[in-house]
């Protein structure tokens, strides 16, 4: 897993629209510090693309496959139906 600081996260995040959202995301969130002075917004930033990027590293392909399908969506392309979010997370381990 990469480490928790923006370096680290940023050269994890492999996927040319996840660097690119990082990278606008940085941009935007460093403007709005500036003016509040409340690191926290920093903070829950960091955080929210550590876990993107462990996801990242952890399969880069369905990183990619969600992309995918999410231009399919936004363009309006029919989208194949996967297997519903309760089963993916069941088959991990996860109780909802």
């Amino acid at each position: 897993m990469p480490e928790k600081n923006l370096r680290a996260i940023r050269a994890a995040l492999v996927i040319r629209q996840d660097r690119e959202a990082f990278d606008a995301g940085l941009k935007a969130v460093l403007d709005e510090v500036r003016v509040s002075l409340d690191l926290g917004a920093l903070n829950d930033f960091v955080h929210r693309w550590w876990i993107s990027a462990c996801d990242t590293v952890k399969d880069p392909g369905g990183r990619r496959q969600m992309h995918v399908r999410a231009e399919q969506i936004l363009t309006g392309e029919p989208v194949p139906q996967g297997r519903p979010w309760r089963e993916i997370l069941a088959a991990r381990g996860v109780e909802l």
